[in-house]
């Protein structure tokens, strides 16, 4: 899936999305990488778009708002079991900045 080029405006759209249902939940989006039965499995990867001449894309990674009954949505991140060795780490961190100082790292919960 790919979105074209913009030589003197923006970039192309690559949308998906699942389903409304009205009396149950609504549909599911998935993206997986292959199964590797002889080596590594496959990579998943998200990025944003690069600025060469500004800022780079921004990543949104949330969970819906709630309506009036009920919670909104979980954000689970977490790695796999390992049967042998060490599992996965999550790492959390901000590029460096060669000019100014680096990004902020802030978690917190709602009020």
């Amino acid at each position: 899936i790919s979105a074209g080029s913009g030589t003197s405006g923006v970039g192309g759209l690559v949308s998906m999305w699942a389903g409304k249902s009205t009396t149950l939940a609504g549909g599911l989006v998935s993206i997986s990488g292959g199964v590797g039965t002889a080596n590594t499995g496959g990579a998943v990867s998200v990025a944003s778009g690069e600025g060469t001449a500004t800022s780079s894309g921004t990543i949104h990674i949330r969970s819906a708002n709630s309506g009036t009954e009920g919670v909104s949505g979980m954000l689970v991140f977490s790695s796999g079991t390992a049967v042998e060795g060490n599992s996965g780490s999550i790492l959390i961190g901000t590029g460096a900045a060669t000019s100014g100082r680096g990004g902020l790292v802030s978690i917190s919960a709602g009020s």
